[in-house]
């Protein structure tokens, strides 16, 4: 069986995008240690903080608009000025990390191309930036098939590990934006 009918029977939905990818591979101790991962960028550490504290907040903020209307709509001004900020941080990221790349990801693990193999069972620090929202995370996973390609390059197979929840529903929400913005597209190219 081929990897490319293991993925036809996927648990997480699979989509096609271009990030920001830059990843590390974690050995000895390191590979091990469930605290591992931390990069030595402290502005990449910012924008991931801010994005999951975004996310762990979205439900106060609702309970907020419930009972206060005008202090909700001053702390979503105040929301999208720190979401710009982190924007323009990540534009700075971004000439750190490198050109944006073609990968395949779902909420289970990300493929992508590299010229140097990866032994399987490997296990990565991997420094995503999902556009547009430019959602920084550092993630850790496996490597799960290492396969050379018709150009020479490599197919790197990972699965996460140990994301957090709010990590895994970021991951969700990106790709479930990513799928409507892909209808949408195919809808009007057919019109």
């Amino acid at each position: 069986m081929s990897y490319r009918d293991a993925d036809d029977r996927r648990e997480y939905y699979r989509i096609e995008d271009t990030i920001a990818l830059d990843f590390s591979l974690l050995s000895g101790p390191q590979a091990l240690a469930s605290d591992a991962l931390h990069d030595a960028s402290p502005l990449f550490n910012l924008l991931s903080d801010l994005h999951l504290m975004d996310f762990e907040s979205q439900h106060l903020l609702r309970h907020i608009s419930e009972r206060d209307r005008t202090l909700a709509n001053y702390l979503k001004v105040m929301n999208k000025r720190i979401d710009l900020l982190g924007q323009a941080l990540a534009q700075n990221l971004l000439r750190d990390i490198g050109a944006a790349r073609q990968v395949s990801m779902s909420e289970g693990g990300i493929s992508f191309n590299h010229v140097q193999a990866i032994e399987p069972g490997s296990h990565l620090a991997l420094k995503m930036v999902l556009m547009p929202q430019a959602l920084g995370l550092l993630l850790r996973a496996r490597v799960m098939h290492c396969q050379v390609r018709e150009d020479g390059q490599f197919e790197i197979g990972t699965e996460f590990e140990a994301l957090t929840d709010a990590q895994r529903q970021l991951l969700a929400r990106h790709i479930l934006q990513k799928q409507a913005q892909q209808r949408r597209l195919a809808r009007e190219q057919h019109r």
